[in-house]
């Protein structure tokens, strides 16, 4: 429990979050916001609850996740999906007044930024309002740090750059860096929604996931890769931006830190493989958004290096 406790601690402390749940992977940690989300519902005996979710957003491949998934075409061949999900449209005040106007919502599950959606941020205006009215009809916020939180945007999480917090956190990916575990972490509120028996994990929150864990957080502590993420990530973005706006292929460059999306005009290209054969790790999301998730380790000329790898292969499109 040493490590477990210790991990605890640190973890809360960077997202400002009071509890942690540790898990195996970044499904389960949302299967776990899922199911606090459902105590809270009966608690407040909602009839018929609705959790809230976004088209083009990404959950997990669980049964429960997938459903809170709003991509049609990761479904196929598993319906029908469990019930209790309803998908609104990501960065639309309207569509989710209108969703909480007609249903008894219990929660809210959103990435900040979506990930496998095509790197597509919220605004500002659309989180301060979610914000506000989760917090005006007692609605839990859920935000999905799986894939951008851990240093990945210049900060610990996403949801920092918008002064919001919120009452669930799920975490993995770079939790761990490379070894498996996930995070479900909760606030004061949240806290006491499980008693014992509610929930657990056969291996979840192990001495040696948890030791691993812990030593992350330290070494992006210590090595200042929060900075460097949002240092050298700009660096690229400005880059990209700037050698790709003559390059027709190309639509939009956009992200935040070392999580970067290039939308190009060309569906399932074979970019990825022509990348890789110049030594450059990527892959495509939404069938035409280049993704990269460069290490929160590179340096400038590595930037360099993939800016003027990216801009050949584009340029022969």
């Amino acid at each position: 429990m040493k490590n477990q406790e210790i991990l605890a601690k640190k973890i809360c402390q960077i997202s400002k979050m009071n509890s942690a749940f540790f898990c195996n992977s970044g499904s389960e940690a949302n299967e776990t916001a899922i199911k606090l989300a459902r105590l809270h519902a009966n608690n407040k005996k909602l009839k018929n609850p609705k959790i809230i979710m976004f088209n083009r957003s990404w959950h997990g491949r669980t049964i429960a996740t997938l459903s809170a998934t709003g991509n049609k075409s990761v479904r196929k061949g598993f319906e029908p999906v469990i019930n209790g999900f309803l998908e609104c449209e990501f960065n639309n005040i309207e569509s989710v007044k209108s969703a909480i106007k007609k249903c008894n919502v219990s929660a809210i599950m959103i990435e900040i930024i979506q990930g496998e959606g095509g790197i597509r941020q919220a605004d500002d205006a659309f989180i301060k309002y979610i914000r506000e009215i989760t917090d005006k009809k007692d609605i839990l916020l859920i935000i999905d740090e799986v894939q951008s939180g851990m240093a990945r945007t210049g900060k610990w999480f996403s949801y920092q750059h918008y002064n919001i917090n919120p009452d669930i956190v799920t975490c993995a990916k770079g939790l761990g860096n490379g070894v498996p575990i996930g995070a479900c972490l909760g606030n004061k509120k949240v806290s006491q929604l499980f008693t014992p028996g509610s929930h657990g994990s056969t291996f979840g929150g192990n001495p040696l996931v948890c030791a691993v864990s812990s030593t992350v957080i330290d070494i992006i502590k210590t090595k200042k890769l929060n900075e460097n993420s949002k240092k050298i990530g700009g660096f690229l973005i400005s880059q990209l931006k700037q050698k790709t706006k003559n390059i027709s292929v190309v639509k939009e460059v956009r992200g935040l830190g070392f999580m970067i999306g290039i939308e190009i005009k060309k569906k399932n290209s074979n970019i990825v493989k022509d990348c890789i054969d110049k030594g450059l790790i990527l892959n495509l999301t939404s069938e035409n958004v280049i993704r990269l998730l460069p290490p929160l380790i590179t340096s400038k000329s590595q930037a360099n290096f993939i800016v003027k790898t990216l801009c050949e292969i584009l340029k022969k499109y």
